[in-house]
């Protein structure tokens, strides 16, 4: 007998998958129908993603996946977060979808908090201050005259952009407009009072809508290509990181005084707990963390850390010096390097966007009083180093905000492979780590389609299938005292 599927379509800052999940056996089973790579594109002095060639590849992988499932029950998109794309009111795009790493937002902080003051955008949002947030990115479009933003009639988040592509229906979906630092984080709706001091044209934002809504079958010329008739597009939690924590093998949900945080581990790390109702304090403020939704009404309370980014620029590096490693080989050099001889912060500017990290690296080292470091397994392991200092330091502003010890920390998505990160995080925090699922975006993705398909009845039992059917690794803490010493060092870094 056929199984029904869900596809995810789940779109990363370094690549994207189609994946097919079933439930077989009473266990969540999934499968890569299409893989294929992403990235920033140079385009004269900007920079902006290939979204025409990110929708090829969607299309090539439900193609794929047609011919390979035969109950293809619902689609959804998750993507990474702030990023957008704007259309017309003939639905024609315009412009490219600028990436956040793009410079066109150095230098909005002064120009925003001259028309809004820091702390009336953090009480209208709750969102945390990152240049790369859309707010900052409109407000560069605004102040440049950008006609592409005169003209438009919509602004879609990267995920809506792709619901809109596989629907012909405009939509922007409640978890990803959060990242916008333009949504009120109490009533779900747009701060309209902040669009409105800082200029922006109202009428490109559409009343959000919550995760697994249903947004009708997809276009007809869509199913034509993909072969895929009568499937509709049930949306997940679009902001990757929502979908993750949805995947989280956690035993309750959103707890009022949570014992549990997560770190979704990728290209960034996105470190919180999920708790019911927005904290919008000065201490969160003071602490410079988020308040973004969450699945059911949750939020998210959590800190954007650079993650995985640093050791991936490393790679990419050696790669254009003809040097070919692969990421086992720098773990395996990173785990029999000396401990903690160099220490990198993973949130320095100088980390964001160079035009060679081994060289970013040199000059950070020179610029903080460490030595020069010339051998790669160093670099390999400093990198990874720097992400468990980094949480350690999280760990205790989460524990401060909420006022309660956390003692398991819970790892997803790639990063949750590596190990060595993993045992780091635990000796570095002091905390047990429980690691996977690895394919948490896309779990998660699959999941909220279930629950929009009646398939599921809530994150409970979405969560109680998960823990049925991944077994996690957990990681206890085994050398401390080392971390407690590198700690003082690291926090002397950026002084």
């Amino acid at each position: 007998m056929s199984v029904e599927t869900h596809l995810a379509i789940d779109l990363g800052a370094s690549g994207g998958r189609v994946i097919a999940g079933q439930v077989i056996n009473d266990q969540l089973k999934l499968e890569t129908a299409h893989r294929f790579g992403n990235g920033p594109v140079r385009m004269r002095k900007s920079l902006v993603w290939d979204s025409v060639g990110l929708w090829q590849h969607i299309l090539s992988g439900l193609a794929t996946a047609a011919g390979q499932y035969d109950r293809i029950a619902s689609v959804g998109v998750d993507t990474w977060g702030v990023d957008y794309v704007l259309v017309d009111a003939n639905d024609v795009q315009l412009g490219p979808a600028f990436n956040y790493r793009d410079s066109r937002t150095n230098g909005m902080f002064d120009k925003a908090f001259a028309i809004v003051p820091r702390e009336q955008i953090f009480r209208a949002t709750g969102v945390q201050f990152m240049e790369i947030n859309t707010i900052y990115q409109l407000l560069a479009q605004s102040l440049g005259q950008s006609a592409a933003l005169k003209n438009a009639d919509a602004m879609l988040l990267m995920g809506d952009f792709f619901h809109w592509l596989l629907t012909g229906r405009r939509s922007i979906e409640v978890t990803n407009a959060s990242t916008t630092q333009l949504l009120d984080p109490t009533t779900g709706d747009w701060s309209w009072e902040l669009i409105e001091r800082l200029g922006l044209p109202k009428a490109i934002f559409a009343k959000p809508i919550e995760p697994g809504t249903n947004l009708g079958l997809l276009d007809p010329q869509v199913a034509a290509t993909t072969s895929l008739h009568d499937v509709p597009v049930i949306v997940p939690a679009t902001h990757d990181t929502a979908s993750a924590v949805l995947a989280v093998p956690a035993d309750d949900f959103a707890p009022a005084r949570p014992d549990w945080c997560y770190i979704s581990s990728g290209t960034w790390s996105l470190m919180g707990c999920e708790i019911p109702r927005p904290i919008v304090n000065e201490t969160v403020s003071g602490l410079n963390f988020t308040n973004e939704r969450g699945v059911g009404g949750s939020t998210r309370l959590l800190k954007n850390i650079g993650g995985l980014w640093i050791f991936q620029q490393i790679r990419a590096a050696l790669q254009r010096r003809d040097i070919p490693v692969t990421w086992d080989t720098m773990v395996r050099q990173a785990e029999a390097a000396p401990p903690l001889s160099l220490l990198l912060d993973p949130d320095d500017p100088s980390f964001v966007a160079p035009t060679d990290m081994i060289n970013a690296i040199t000059e950070y080292a020179v610029r903080t009083g460490q030595a020069e470091v010339s051998d790669h397994a160093t670099l390999y392991r400093a990198a990874l180093e720097g992400l468990a200092l980094r949480y350690r330091i999280c760990l205790a502003s989460l524990e401060k905000i909420v006022g309660g010890q956390i003692r398991v920390i819970h790892v997803v998505g790639g990063g949750s492979l590596n190990s060595l990160l993993c045992q780091m995080t635990a000796d570095a925090c002091n905390r047990t780590v429980i690691a996977g699922p690895v394919e948490a975006t896309a779990t998660g993705n699959v999941l909220m389609q279930m629950i929009g398909s009646g398939r599921l009845t809530g994150v409970q039992q979405a969560r109680e299938l998960v823990r049925a059917s991944f077994a996690p690794k957990i990681y206890q803490p085994r050398a401390t005292q080392p971390w407690d010493q590198a700690a003082v060092r690291f926090a002397e870094l950026g002084r």
